[in-house]
């Protein structure tokens, strides 16, 4: 004999609304969201892989941040390194010229102002730190201001860098480190010596440059010619060397972004939920809450009484 009760009816259908309900809500939220769940309970059995993934994720999305900054870096460093190589062209261009039409007007200005094109470079700054300094970050790479400050006799050409030896390393990723760092004395001290020797004879007993060159001043000035040639090639292969490590963090990159991508796409084949497989789950939790509501209306328009009879 079976015991009719509509207490136990109406839990019975209520349960069945709920349950319902909380299907039309998740389907509802993967429809929304296009993902299947909203944390890892939602993934089941493959939360632990995702989880995995997630921290490869992070870790190339590291790698990406620092090599933006490191490119940033150099860029700078390719700037100045450029700023350097024009003044020694220039310089060395100025004299050829000078030798050319015999005269040495204004010789001694320009090579001031390729001077100083110098050492703005040498004192080049990124995120207001000087690049060329080492480890001394804060401390002004090179001090000399004027041509005459390097003849001070005083003074050797090493006095007047102030960086240290640390070369500045930054890790790409999981297996390349890159040697980012150059060093203003290692740039500049053939550069300043260079510009020394010249003002060295500008201030002697065959100087100053001024209108005709004599027949000394012109030996001296054919003389330098192959000195300032050999400055010119030495920054030129400078360059060369931190637009190698440019080329290098940029191909890293490049990798780094393919592998976010694919590992991107690995995440969503875990996470992404299929939006006609989610509609469709939608529509059938829908119909489900109404089938639900019906029996309860009808349950609702029922009594015992109706049974006993």
């Amino acid at each position: 004999m079976t015991r009719v009760s509509t207490n136990g009816n109406y839990s019975a259908v209520l349960a069945n609304i709920q349950a319902a309900q909380q299907r039309q809500m998740e389907a509802g939220a993967r429809v929304a969201t296009q993902k299947q769940g909203t944390d890892l309970k939602g993934y089941a059995r493959n939360a632990e892989m995702l989880t995995a993934m997630k921290s490869i994720d992070a870790r190339i999305g590291g790698y990406l941040e620092q090599s933006k900054l490191i490119t940033d870096k150099l860029t700078t460093q390719d700037f100045a390194l450029n700023q350097i190589t024009s003044a020694a062209q220039g310089t060395r261009e100025t004299i050829a010229q000078a030798l050319a039409s015999g005269r040495a007007d204004t010789l001694m200005q320009d090579l001031q102002g390729f001077f100083r094109n110098s050492v703005d470079g040498l004192n080049a700054r990124y995120g207001g730190k000087y690049v060329f300094a080492g480890g001394q970050i804060d401390t002004l790479p090179v001090s000399a201001t004027s041509l005459s400050d390097l003849t001070d006799p005083a003074k050797v050409i090493s006095d007047f860098f102030h960086n240290d030896e640390f070369l500045t390393q930054a890790k790409v990723d999981d297996s390349t480190t890159v040697t980012t760092g150059l060093l203003a004395n290692g740039l500049g001290t053939d550069l300043m010596t260079a510009f020394k020797d010249v003002q060295a004879f500008q201030e002697g007993p065959d100087g100053p440059f001024q209108g005709n060159l004599t027949d000394n001043q012109r030996i001296y000035l054919e003389g330098v010619l192959a000195d300032w040639d050999s400055v010119h090639k030495e920054m030129i292969n400078n360059t060369a060397r931190n637009g190698m490590v440019q080329t290098r963090v940029d191909s890293v990159k490049i990798d780094l972004v393919t592998r976010q991508n694919s590992l991107a796409g690995m995440m969503g084949d875990i996470t992404d939920a299929d939006p006609a497989e989610a509609a469709t789950a939608l529509q059938q939790a829908g119909v489900a809450v109404q089938a639900a509501a019906q029996v309860f209306l009808s349950l609702q328009n029922s009594s015992l009484l109706n049974v006993l009879r």
